[in-house]
This record gives C-alpha cells, structure tokens and sequence, in this order.
C-alpha cells in the first residue's frame, strides 16, 4: 500500500499547478461575465484557490478600478481573464501589467502570437486555452506559459468535444507547461481523476456561481439550485451558412428567443437589408445583454442562465471557502478510498 498520507499525494500531484498559480490548491475559477469580478474573485484567492476576474467587454477603466478594487481585497494570487477579440486587446493586456497582475488568460479564440508576447514582455504569465491538440502545440510554441482544456459540458460558449476525450487526447503529449481541465467539473474525486492523468489541477465555474461571495442575483442562484445536468443545454445553429458558437445554459425563454433572433437576422440578409458580418455580430451581442439581465436584473425568465452541466451538483449558496474545502476533503476521501481497496485487497 501506498504510505503516502492521502493530502500529502493530492499535494504532489498538483504541484506543478500549484507552484504555476502560487496558490494552496490548483483550482482556477472559471471567468464568468457579470459574476467573476472582485467579490467572488479575492473569496476565492483569500480560499485557497485561484480567482480569475472576466474583463469580457470591459473598457480598460473598468477593468483598471476592478483590479484595483480586487487587490484591496485580497494578497492573494488572482489573474485576469481578457477575450481576444475585444478590439483594445493590447490596451487591456497593458492595464494588467500596469497592475502587476501576475496570470493573464486569454479566451474566447486562438491569441495572436503578438498578444502573448506582450503580456510575457511585461512580466505575466500567459495561459492560453486549447481545444485540440494541434493548437495546443500551436500556442505552447508561441510562448504560452499554461493551458487550459475546456470541455463541451462546461457552461457559456463551448465546443463540441467532450472533457473526458479531449483530457485523453492532450494530456499524454504535454509535459512542458501545466494543463487545467475545465467543463463538467463539480467533485473532488473527479479532480483527482485528472490529476492522475496528467492534469495540473481543474477549473471550475458553475460551482462557484452559488458561493456567498458571488454578487449573482438570489434568482439566478435559485435557478442553479433547482436545476439538474440535463436542463444545461448547448444553442442550436438555425443555418449552416451563418456559424454560431454553441452556448450552453439552462432553458428558459430566453432560450427560444435566441432562436428567433437568428431567424430574424437570416431573414434580414437574405432581403438585403443587413451584411452577413453585421448580424452575425448581432446574434452575438445577444447574449451579452440576455446574460446581464439574469445574473444582475434577476430575471431568469428572459435573461441567460448559461450553466455548465454540474449545475446538478449545486445544492445550496455556501461560502466560497466551504465550497473549495468540500472539494478538497472528496478529493482526499478518493485517495484514501483507494488505499482501503489495496489493504483489503
């Protein structure tokens, strides 16, 4: 049998993660617009973790005072996550050095080489999502110092391939930087299964929406708390010819409004009235204000309840603290689980 105490084995096989972030536990919170910002950010850096702040359409004042405003709250680590399309991409990567921010993600598309230069130029460490393995060589040549899988059972925008099959394809083939899985993510036991595959640690999102320290509005909290893994599902793409990345969030009306507004953006180019690129643009913006509207507005029912697929494991709003504790405590259970089976055995 195994003598290693079961916390000190879950030390070691996060400890790449661990000294990456220079946190207690190699747990990243999952940028989630409108609820990442600086409450629930430093509970979860003051926890342990690693608290990541979503910029998502952010000008660079705005993220300036919440970087600001989130040091005031914790000493901790955190980083700062930035979408690579937003048009002043360069300016915000510029605030975050200007702020000393330690980690820089970039998401929501493939970083030009130029964007991880600079934010490595100025002292960050530069985190880089993957969504195969090809592009994971991709950005780990170009300088990216981590990176992150997320799989298709994650909430938000997503991809199509699963976390368990992209954790098999990418995970074997790379050893140079640390990798965190991301999507579908709500125990320990399954933090620890990745671990053991090669993980540095996980990232979590929708678990953490009910934390105290979460600013979500009590009804977009209730709806996580009532909601199974089944009601999470992806957007459908009314037209092949007009490519929407897939959003996954609980149904509700605003669900099948969605499908509507392609319909009417289609309808548009086809009569002439509008450029393709002009209403792809604008069945993007949907979601935008259709997630302010449930996580700040509370409304649930017209508003977006993106959710990854553990949804069905939250249960209750618990502190931040509590929330990272439980999933450490089930993370070392599944270790010490297995050294009973092997005595036994």
């Amino acid at each position: 049998m195994d003598t290693v105490a079961p916390r000190a084995r879950l030390d070691e096989l996060w400890a790449k993660g661990r000294e990456f972030l220079g946190t207690e536990y190699a747990v990243l919170g999952g940028a989630m617009t409108w609820v990442s910002e600086r409450n629930l950010v430093s509970a979860l850096s003051n926890a342990g973790g690693f608290g990541v702040i979503a910029c998502g359409a952010m000008t660079t004042d705005l993220l300036d005072a919440e970087i600001a405003a989130t040091a005031e709250m914790t000493s901790a680590p955190f980083g700062v996550n930035l979408i690579t399309m937003h048009p002043d991409l360069e300016k915000l990567i510029d605030v975050c050095l200007d702020q000393n921010v330690g980690h820089i993600i970039l998401a929501g598309g493939l970083p030009g080489a130029p964007a991880i230069k600079r934010a490595k130029g100025g002292g960050a460490k530069v985190v880089c999502f993957a969504p195969t393995l090809s592009l994971a060589k991709r950005v780990v040549r170009q300088g990216a110092d981590a990176l992150v899988i997320e799989g298709a059972e994650a909430g938000g925008h997503i991809g199509p391939v699963a976390t368990s099959v992209l954790a098999q394809e990418i995970l074997p083939h790379i050893e140079d930087v640390p990798v965190f899985i991301a999507g579908g993510i709500g125990r320990g036991d399954a933090v620890v299964a990745y671990l053991e595959m090669g993980a540095s640690g996980c990232q979590l999102g929708t678990l953490f929406v009910c934390a105290e320290e979460s600013i979500a509005h009590e009804n977009f909290k209730k709806a996580f708390i009532r909601a199974s893994a089944r009601d999470a599902v992806p957007s459908v793409q009314l037209d092949p010819q007009f490519p929407v990345i897939p959003v996954r969030a609980l149904q509700n009306d605003a669900t099948r409004e969605f499908q509507q507004t392609q319909r009417n953006m289609i309808d548009s180019v086809q009569r002439g009235d509008m450029e393709q690129n002009a209403a792809q643009l604008e069945i993007e913006h949907y979601w935008a204000g259709a997630l302010r509207r449930a996580v700040v507005d509370g409304d649930v029912e017209t508003g977006s309840l993106m959710a990854g697929q553990s949804v069905g494991m939250v249960k209750e709003v618990r502190p931040a603290t509590t929330i990272i504790e439980n999933l450490i405590d089930e993370a070392v259970e599944a270790l010490a689980a297995r050294d009973r089976t092997k005595a036994s055995g």
